[in-house]
């Protein structure tokens, strides 16, 4: 099993680096597992988008592709794919993953009034703005 940093991931999409872009398509070519940790899939959108300017449609997109490589593996899945939804719906990744990780009973406060305001409006009832 491998599990890899943002960087391959980040090589992997953009192929922005030819030399970089090839080894990290054949470390994903291997049937050997590859572990992916949440924070890499979070800090990869971050890159992404201010970094390489990609819009949230798109990463979405790329980051599902990713997910849905039959030797790729994550410790929550679905709540990245919930995120992911999330994201390309427009609200941001990392509130997004909060809202998922979150215990379902629970409410999630924040001072922040566009995530409120875009989370109800994407049909949660668990956030309250302080």
């Amino acid at each position: 099993m491998y599990a890899v940093d943002t960087n391959i991931l980040v090589r992997l999409l953009t192929q922005d680096d030819p030399a970089q872009a090839a080894l990290a398509k054949q470390v994903f070519a291997k049937t050997v597992t590859i572990h992916i940790p949440v924070t890499v899939f979070l800090e990869t959108e971050w890159v992404l988008r201010y970094s390489y300017g990609f819009g949230a449609t798109e990463i979405a997109e790329a980051l599902r592709k990713v997910l849905a490589l039959s030797n790729v593996q994550t410790a929550v899945p679905e709540v990245l794919q919930t995120a992911l939804e999330h994201l390309a719906q427009g609200l941001d990744f990392a509130d997004a993953l909060h809202l998922a990780l979150s215990p379902a009973k629970s409410t999630m406060l924040t001072f922040d009034r566009s995530f409120a305001r875009k989370a109800a409006k994407m049909g949660y009832t668990r956030i309250k703005n302080l």
